[in-house]
């Protein structure tokens, strides 16, 4: 059986196809196949309010592409879910009934929908009860931050602050002010709090600061790798450190809000599982027919 996860995010499209694994009542599931397209919709979805025609058509023909690759691998179910750029597209609408004409049907969420399948994919299954962890997710249209102690979500707030956004002018100082306030007040109560990553941008980041091993780092490690990154110019980054062109820009300011967070929440590290919303919807869908799963 074979499943399939559709994230529409502000920078990019991803298309998970997952085997699903089971060994008597317990389900797992292997990626199979990883696409990426690059579409980049919040550059105009946040600037100019809409997605322009141009656009509309590529993210159409990613969407038929989908379905057609979705059939040949035989996926059983999928779910499709789109984030910021959707939500504040004025045309969204229309690009949902247009990819449901090809045969994918869109949700849009918000951001707290996308925070709950990510901590379900993974996060409750690793959280230590006794701890406190600040969950952070930065996308290109928004930052998702909540807070879980003793194994319950506590506090949880979304924010119009994302990579794409910051590159295009549209974050304010006021933004930013609020998300440090809404840090401090939520953190200040705990003498230690540990922060959880996830995204491209922090896995990526992650990577540059520990070499490649997973583990976890702290706030001047942090620092020092966004130091580097901003002395380097956009082809350095690129040619030197290998990072693909839509992630050479985005990812210094990924680094800024997850810098002003550790900062704001005095954060003693900060770990990344390497799971997204992809991994989520996988894992949601898994819920869904587990009956059917297991008694096949």
């Amino acid at each position: 059986m074979r499943f399939a996860a559709i994230d529409i995010g502000s920078n990019a499209i991803r298309l998970l196809i997952a085997d699903i694994l089971r060994k008597g009542v317990q389900v797992q599931y292997s990626k199979n196949t990883l696409l990426r397209v690059p579409l980049r919709l919040g550059d105009e979805a946040f600037v100019k309010g809409e997605i322009s025609e141009a656009k509309f058509e590529d993210m159409v023909k990613t969407m038929r592409a989908f379905r057609d690759l979705m059939d040949v691998y035989k996926v059983s179910d999928y779910m499709a879910c789109a984030t910021s750029a959707m939500r504040d597209a004025k045309n969204g609408k229309q690009i949902v009934q247009a990819c449901r004409d090809v045969g994918v049907d869109i949700q849009i969420i918000d951001g707290s929908v996308e925070a709950k399948i990510i901590y379900n994919a993974y996060l409750s299954g690793v959280m230590d009860k006794e701890k406190v962890y600040l969950y952070v997710d930065v996308g290109g249209g928004s930052t998702e931050v909540s807070l879980f102690a003793k194994g319950e979500l506590k506090a949880s707030k979304s924010f119009n602050l994302g990579t794409i956004r910051i590159l295009d002018g549209q974050d304010t100082p006021e933004i930013w002010q609020d998300l440090k306030e809404w840090v401090k007040t939520h953190t200040s109560d705990h003498e230690e709090v540990y922060g959880i990553g996830t995204g491209g941008n922090i896995n990526k980041l992650s990577r540059l600061v520990n070499n490649g091993v997973d583990k976890a780092f702290g706030y001047k490690k942090l620092q020092g790798v966004y130091e580097h990154l901003k002395s380097l110019s956009l082809e350095e980054r690129i040619f030197d450190l290998g990072l693909r062109s839509d992630r050479a820009d985005v990812i210094i300011p990924a680094a800024e809000i997850y810098l002003t967070i550790m900062k704001a929440g005095k954060l003693r590290n900060i770990v990344t599982p390497r799971v997204g919303l992809a991994d989520g919807i996988i894992q949601q869908l898994i819920r869904k027919n587990y009956v059917e799963i297991i008694s096949n």
